[in-house]
């Protein structure tokens, strides 16, 4: 696994240190290569600015348009935003973009569809388009409550839509629907401890509907019997899906493996970043790979490749989210495990290794918090800056003690698909606080902003933004009351600087400000004086990192690929 180009990290420090701290007119370095005037430039500590330039990859001014067009050469490009809302890059704190991405070329995506009959014509677009014979798969990403039919498919209606391919359709990780004869197409009879696990869904007349039910790990083992794409096919996925986070105004992603993510497929992302052909800063951890020998595997992994390896476009972020099998969200911990985990620890904490936890409940989250705090007794791990995904139902006490560590929270809108399952099994008044976002910001934890995308979640950051701020389901329901609301600056900022905590370049990127990198992203509408509930609806027509335009459409879209006038 080859990841060198360690001097470049170390370069970017030393310009961070030479970079301006205001915009000074007269400045000997030189122009401007672009400067963005005529717009809603959005800051956190500021009243929005008019105009934008930048120089080297990085912001050179912000301020007026006088101001910045002082820095505006004869060869520098000039964009007229025409009053457009500019917003720092999203970043998106927890999202499984390096999985989605190998497969993204060759899935049908019903992220976002309205409609089932919209959802079937795109499956029905796929099947003309793709061999006979060949697989067709919706990996998830959608529930049946964002359609207007309020359900899920039939197997009738994915036959008729693609009769002469296989078809396997994955809601969430609960369920999947196969295509008649496609179960037995994938062979899953073959694998008896996996279809063991499998519940077979049976309509009112008794007879099996194709639909078959189980609990993540039993739908996760159930699509990686799937054919894989090729690696070319890998690499190709993964530009594409990049490319459609650009257009959403992602300019960098913090990918937590996934404890069904092998070494080796981690191939295309690096050979993408070899050809200098990624499109957003990729900041990855790396889970354990198999049971019950984590310690071992953590330490080959990392014998060459120290936390921080890389550079501004793919760096190495430590370990997680399953850093011990037996520790991923378990209810009920064995004695050994917490000593495995707390051996793991003590290990990632004498090499500084940034960590971070899947766990998905308060209830059982004392197992995990009560091994940090041990590891934290003998070295403090606050400095790591370690974090824990999900815990959608933190509790005010868990906050505290995640404070007290020096945790921080990623937190996702996983409610947003699941909000009325959640208020069914805890009730109303419980799904009225949760996730406490508010609270957190208040006690002074990190927290950043993501989705957890693309199995399980959209992941559209606007959607996520939008759930942020109004707290309603897809399928319209309320859930947290105005207590527990940000306001819009609030949650932009944990999706930008919050998120950039977690990466340990908040003070790189995430915000509009001198010095900082220039990733940026040009919406289509303007977000703090829309309606909220046009929120989810928002795109970005101009997306740049680090002064490359790599997404652009509308009046923009002749731009795309150019860092400035000169290349």
């Amino acid at each position: 696994m080859r990841l060198g180009r360690f001097g470049k990290a170390l370069l970017a420090v030393l310009l961070a240190g030479s970079l301006p701290t205001g915009a000074a007119p007269g400045r000997e370095a030189g122009a401007a290569d672009t400067v963005l005037v005529n717009g809603r430039i959005l800051r956190f500590d500021a009243t929005p600015a008019e105009a934008l330039a930048v120089r080297d990859g990085r912001i050179l001014a912000v301020g007026t348009g006088s101001q910045v067009r002082r820095y505006q050469g004869p060869r520098s490009r000039v964009i007229d935003l025409a009053g457009k809302t500019v917003i720092p890059g999203l970043i998106d704190s927890h999202i499984h973009a390096i999985r989605a991405g190998l497969t993204y070329g060759t899935e049908v995506d019903w992220i976002g569809m309205r409609s089932l009959p919209a959802a079937l014509a795109r499956l029905r677009e796929a099947a003309r388009a793709r061999p006979k014979g060949t697989w067709l798969v919706v990996a998830g990403g959608w529930t049946e409550a964002q359609f207007a039919e309020r359900r899920r498919p039939t197997q009738a209606e994915v036959a008729a839509a693609a009769p002469e391919h296989h078809v396997y359709v994955q809601r969430l990780y609960s369920a999947v629907l196969f295509s008649p004869g496609a179960f037995e197409a994938l062979g899953v009879m073959r694998q008896p401890e996996l279809a063991s696990r499998l519940k077979i869904e049976e309509g009112p007349d008794g007879q099996a509907t194709g639909w078959f039910s189980g609990d993540a790990r039993t739908v996760s083992d159930l699509y990686d019997l799937l054919p894989a794409p090729g690696h070319a096919a890998q690499v190709q996925g993964t530009r594409a899906f990049f490319r459609q986070l650009n257009g959403m105004g992602i300019t960098g992603v913090i990918d937590p493996g996934g404890y069904n993510m092998p070494v080796e497929a981690y191939a295309a992302l690096f050979d993408l970043w070899r050809q200098k052909g990624l499109s957003l800063r990729v900041v990855y951890s790396i889970c354990a790979p198999r049971r019950d020998v984590e310690l071992e595997d953590f330490a080959a992994l990392t014998a060459l490749v120290p936390m921080g390896a890389g550079d501004d476009w793919l760096r190495f972020n430590g370990i997680g989210e399953n850093v011990v099998w037996e520790m991923y969200n378990n209810d009920a911990p064995s004695e050994a495990a917490r000593a495995r985990l707390a051996r793991v620890l003590r290990w990632a904490a004498a090499r500084q290794l940034t960590a971070t936890f899947h766990w998905n409940n308060n209830r059982s989250v004392d197992h995990l918090l009560r091994v940090i705090e041990e590891v934290d007794r003998e070295r403090k791990v606050g400095p790591l800056r370690w974090s824990i995904a999900h815990l959608n139902d933190a509790s005010v006490d868990s906050l505290r003690r995640m404070r007290a560590l020096g945790l921080g929270w990623l937190v996702q809108n996983g409610l947003y698909f699941r909000g009325e399952e959640f208020m069914h099994q805890h009730g109303s008044a419980a799904a009225h606080e949760v996730p406490r976002i508010t609270e957190a910001l208040r006690q002074g934890v990190p927290v950043g902003a993501g989705t957890d995308a693309h199995r399980v979640m959209s992941y559209n950051p606007f959607v996520a933004l939008q759930w942020m701020l109004d707290g309603k389901t897809v399928g319209g329901t309320a859930t947290r009351g105005p207590a527990a609301l940000p306001t819009r600056m609030q949650a932009l900022r944990l999706y930008t600087e919050g998120s950039a905590w977690f990466a340990r370049d908040e003070s790189r990127r995430g915000a509009l400000e001198v010095g900082r990198l220039a990733d940026l992203a040009v919406l289509s509408g303007d977000y703090l004086e829309m309606p909220v509930a046009e929120i989810g609806r928002l795109r970005s027509l101009l997306t740049m990192v680090g002064g490359r335009i790599v997404y652009a459409s509308d009046d923009y879209a002749a731009m795309e690929g150019r860092a400035d006038s000169r290349r």
